[in-house]
Formats: C-alpha cells, sequence, structure tokens
C-alpha cells in the first residue's frame, strides 16, 4: 500500500552528491517546461500546490525530490526547452540531468508530452535518455482535454512514431486539469515498486 497522502518534499538537487541513496525506487517525471509537470504531478498526489506551479514556465531549475510516503521518491527534473532561458543555463541543466542518468538511480522515467503537438527535437533527447537508461519509462500525454476525442488516436500515433517508442512503452493520455488518466499512470508507476495498491 503506498499513501499518496504522505508527501513531502526532501531537497533540491543542484549537484550529484545531492541525489538521496538509500535505495528507495525513484519515479522520473521529465518535461517540456511549458507542458505542465508540476500540475500533472499535483494531480497524481491530489495536491494543488505541491509542486510549484510557476506563471513562466522553465522555473524548475534544479532536481527535486519528493518522498512519498517513505517508500518512493517522485523526482522532477528540470524542464527544459524554454527558449528564453540563456544557453549556458539549459547546458548546466542538461549536465545535471545527465549526471542523474548516469547515477543508476533512476527506477522508472516518465516522461511527458503535449498530446495537441507533435514532440519537439529536446523530446526526442529525453525519450533517447529514457532508453539508453535501459529502465522501464511511460509517456503521459497531458492535455487531453484541449483535443476532440476524435483526434485521440491520431495524435498518440504521432508521439510513438515521433519518439521512436518501444511496444512496452505505453502512452497514456493525460488530463492534469480533469484528472484523465490519473489511475492509469499510477497502477502502472505501483506496479513498477511491486505493490498492488494505493491510498488516492
Amino acid at each position: 500500500m503506498l499513501n499518496l497522502q504522505q508527501a513531502e518534499f526532501i531537497r533540491s538537487a543542484v549537484s550529484e552528491k545531492d541525489f538521496p541513496r538509500d535505495g528507495l525506487p525513484q519515479f522520473v517525471f521529465a518535461g517540456k517546461s511549458n507542458v505542465g509537470k508540476s500540475s500533472v504531478l499535483n494531480r497524481l498526489l491530489r495536491r494543488k500546490n505541491f509542486a510549484r506551479v510557476g506563471a513562466q514556465p522553465g522555473k524548475t531549475v534544479h532536481i527535486n525530490f519528493f518522498l512519498i510516503d517513505k517508500q518512493t521518491y517522485f523526482v522532477d527534473l528540470p524542464g527544459y526547452g524554454f527558449a528564453k532561458v540563456s544557453k549556458a543555463e539549459q547546458n548546466r541543466w542538461g549536465e545535471l540531468m545527465q549526471i542523474y542518468f548516469d547515477s543508476g538511480l533512476l527506477s522508472c522515467g516518465v516522461q511527458i508530452v503535449d498530446i495537441r503537438h507533435a514532440p519537439t527535437k529536446d523530446d526526442a533527447t529525453m525519450a533517447n535518455w529514457f532508453r539508453a537508461s535501459g529502465m522501464p519509462w511511460l509517456v503521459i500525454a497531458n492535455k487531453l482535454d484541449k483535443i476532440k476525442k476524435s483526434q485521440l488516436q491520431g495524435c498518440l500515433d504521432v508521439i510513438r512514431q515521433t519518439l521512436l517508442l518501444p511496444e512496452e512503452v505505453p502512452v497514456i493520455p493525460f488530463s492534469a486539469e480533469k484528472g484523465d488518466g490519473r489511475e492509469t499512470v499510477l497502477d502502472m508507476l505501483i506496479a513498477h515498486m511491486g505493490k498492488d495498491a494505493y491510498k488516492s
């Protein structure tokens, strides 16, 4: 059993020495700066402002670690692909993320994309990092509430084809606004932990 109500912010990591190394699973959330990553995390945890939602994209400049029920971490990577951030800052973020991926701490990846648009080059780079890690990952196609039902399958096909996703990587339609897809995502994460239930 995983109690999602027992969620606490642990730290913002600016270097490898800040990464928790206590053997607990680490579920890593990654996405473009304006894709609604914080909103997805807030929806999964049923908390309004747990993961900060900034009016200005690109506010997450460190790797943030949240401890869930003292059993697992939700790891919030810096948002990528925000043009107004300096090249030096983008490179610093990229280096920090690469260090994390090389650390061997990743248990399962969660990549968040915008269901309305074809994934970008930055999205493809992120998918390559998850693929290279050799660990399971899933893709959340956020902003489901912004498209028509008739567009759904076509949008999912574009995401899968553009990111060159292996068959075993699911693409889950999701709405941080309305909660669609929440149970599916949580069920998959719990399965990767070897757990069979959670308190919503």
